[in-house]
């Protein structure tokens, strides 16, 4: 498993130039569940933080207080798109961090107050900054479990229910799968996690930005978000901690006041800025961008049924992200497919953060898929760039990769090679 294009970021924000000038040259970007391109809106902001306003928002001085009063506006603006109040934000280095200072913190924060709750649950198909999580709570003498899923990848609430009991102290439910793009019942799991007394997580990386999001109805406890998932800069997030939480999480690192003391280091204006803004656009243009996706997501899977592509949708009978798509091209190695593509569009076979590993998914697997089955996965995320061009060249080379790999040819083998699509 190994992510494409991982170090092409300049690239990726070229892409409409580069395909104008040289369609030889041309790369379409379709990996936007590891990351997506920043948003011009987000750039232009934070041009002059790096430069003709730049300065420490603990400074005194007229632009240390701009500064200051900049980030605050990118907190409401972060807020505004989760339905959460500015003052329930905390600023991250990114969803990882807020992740475990959500999870290691709150379990700390328990363990201080004496409440003789010990017991943390998360998905299977969490990302991995979740599961290490819990895997480090294990090794500090708390009890761990994890909830399985369907075969749609979307978590069994029944056996969530029956995991959950008097010591559950905190369930994290990711809000979409960065695999598969299967969208959680968050609601439905934050009710019966609070009728037992429990607190709610969610990892909502995948789904704030790209799909309407509001922590309040939702009844959530702690969210984490990351910028670079919305369009906006790498290196920064944030922790959502309700105002209603029974517990405040205890900070992993300790230095000045800042974040009120959850997460204490000088704030990077130029970053938390384009956060603000790339959560503006994103609340601006969702439904419109949304609409779009769908829309060549059809597109693209209409390309490689044109050109008799076998393969099978994964989750189709799961709510998922726009854009989102997981695709199993039968007996085909998809690391091959994806290696095949690497100089035109860019894919990736599992979770980015898994890159380097030779393992196969544990989303795949965990959603009931054999190692075989597992191999043959590649997901694709289009992103709010992606142009109906893009989708159309792209439906071509991956066709001609994949029937490449598979040794099909699509004249002179049609028996073969002959196009079919199935739900799972």
């Amino acid at each position: 498993m190994f992510p494409l294009c991982s170090d092409l970021r300049t690239d990726v924000l070229r892409l409409k130039d580069v395909a104008a000038e040289s369609p030889v040259n041309r790369i379409v970007y379709l990996d936007g569940h590891a990351t997506t391109p920043l948003a011009d809106e987000a750039a232009d902001a934070m041009a002059p933080y790096w430069t003709a306003r730049a300065g420490n928002a603990q400074s005194p001085h007229a632009r240390g207080q701009a500064v200051a009063a900049a980030i605050e506006l990118a907190r409401e603006e972060v807020a505004r798109l989760i339905g959460a109040q500015p003052q329930e934000i905390v600023f991250t280095s990114g969803a990882t961090e807020a992740n475990n200072l959500a999870i290691l913190g709150v379990a700390e924060a328990a363990r201080r107050s004496g409440s003789g709750r010990n017991k943390v649950i998360a998905s299977a198909i969490e990302h991995k900054s979740v599961l290490a999580a819990l895997e480090e709570l294990a090794n500090r003498g708390f009890e761990v479990a994890l909830a399985p899923v369907t075969t749609d990848g979307v978590v069994d609430l029944a056996a969530l229910e029956a995991l959950v009991d008097e010591r559950t102290l905190l369930v994290s439910l990711m809000g979409a799968n960065n695999e598969v793009g299967t969208i959680q019942p968050l609601a439905q799991a934050a009710r019966l996690v609070h009728a037992k007394g429990a607190m709610i997580h969610s990892d909502l990386a995948q789904l704030a930005g790209k799909s309407p999001v509001d922590v309040a109805a939702l009844d959530l406890d702690y969210a984490s978000l990351s910028a670079h998932k919305l369009y906006g800069p790498m290196g920064v997030g944030a922790l959502f901690v309700s105002g209603l939480a029974d517990l405040k999480p205890r900070p992993l690192v300790f230095g000045g006041g800042q974040e009120r003391g959850l997460r204490p280091g000088t704030l990077p204006a130029p970053l938390l800025v384009g956060f603000g803004a790339a959560s503006a656009v994103a609340t601006r243009d969702m439904a419109e961008v949304s609409q779009r996706q769908q829309v060549l997501a059809t597109e693209l899977l209409a390309g490689l049924a044109a050109r008799q592509v076998r393969l099978h949708q994964n989750a189709i009978d799961a709510p998922r992200l726009p854009g989102s798509l997981s695709l199993r091209f039968p007996s085909v190695d998809a690391d091959e497919v994806v290696g095949r593509l690497a100089s035109t569009i860019c894919l990736s076979t599992g979770s980015a953060c898994s890159a380097g590993q030779i393992t196969v998914s544990h989303v795949l697997k965990a959603m009931s898929m054999s190692d075989g089955q597992a191999r043959s996965v590649i997901r694709v995320y289009i992103d709010r760039y992606t142009t109906l061009d893009d989708i159309h060249f792209a439906a071509g080379e991956i066709a001609t990769a994949v029937m490449g790999v598979s040794g099909c040819h699509w004249v002179s083998d049609p028996v073969g090679c002959a196009h079919e699509v199935h739900t799972h």
